[in-house]
């Protein structure tokens, strides 16, 4: 399937490991062009090699900081030509319930995505083919393990997705959210669950009635078609990539 992206600019946050890596290799692979930024310059510097095309510009840019965010957005519309489709991935992983966890999921998670929906939408409102994509989690639909900090800024999320998917439909603006399950890639937190906490990990694998977990190509397959124009009559969604986890019925 053509899914309609080659030729267009897809911004994306936290792009250099695991999902985010992902989905910034499946939109270059579908000919997009792919700004991506993260904390981590040496990170950046490496996922740019490693995809190797000239089309896919990474840059070190911590979304906690709105000014830089709207730099870099700026700056990736001049660098690329405008920009169709934003997709934030970015999370701090914040879990245990602590002070300081509640305020980086809500700067980071949440603000992240705010701030970079704030700083495309001017560019996005030029695009014939706009759409915004905000990675939640299956903690933000129901209570588990990573309710608190973590869960209470994915619910936001979902809900901030879902209340401009309806403000932005009379302008063409799709927005949906895509809720990935527990997803093992190497370096990510499910192998330090595995190794750390053994006990943890094996009741989420016994949970699961697929019992496995998913990988990060199989979230970016669905978020790049979500966000591309063959997706054209979703919006206001929040899809479920979790392998049957989840037992809640969506209305």
């Amino acid at each position: 399937m053509d899914l309609q992206v080659s030729g267009l600019t897809a911004l994306v946050t936290g792009g250099t490991k695991g999902i985010g890596r992902a989905i910034v290799e499946t939109f270059a692979a579908e000919g997009a062009n792919v700004a991506f930024c993260a904390r981590n310059a040496d990170d950046v510097a490496a996922t740019q090699e490693a995809v190797g095309r000239d089309n896919v510009v990474g840059t070190r840019v911590d979304v906690g900081d709105g000014g830089a965010v709207a730099r870099w957005v700026s700056d990736s519309a001049t660098t690329l030509g405008g920009i169709d489709m934003v997709v934030s991935n970015v999370s701090a992983l914040a879990i245990p319930d602590t002070e300081e966890n509640w305020e980086a999921s809500l700067n980071v998670d949440l603000m992240g995505t705010v701030r970079l929906v704030k700083a495309a939408m001017p560019h996005l409102e030029r695009s014939n083919v706009p759409s915004i994509t905000a990675i939640s989690s299956v903690s933000g639909r129901e209570v588990d393990f990573a309710s608190g900090p973590y869960g209470t800024a994915k619910s936001a999320i979902i809900a901030y997705i879902a209340g401009l998917a309806f403000q932005l439909a009379e302008q063409g603006i799709r927005a949906n959210t895509v809720s990935p399950g527990n997803t093992y890639h190497s370096g990510g937190v499910w192998e330090l669950i595995e190794r750390e906490n053994p006990d943890l990990f094996t009741m989420a694998m016994g949970l699961n009635p697929t019992h496995r977990m998913g990988t990060p190509q199989e979230i970016a397959d669905t978020v790049v078609f979500v966000a591309s124009p063959r997706s054209s009559r979703t919006t206001g969604a929040n899809i479920l990539v979790d392998g049957g986890l989840s037992r809640g019925i969506q209305f």
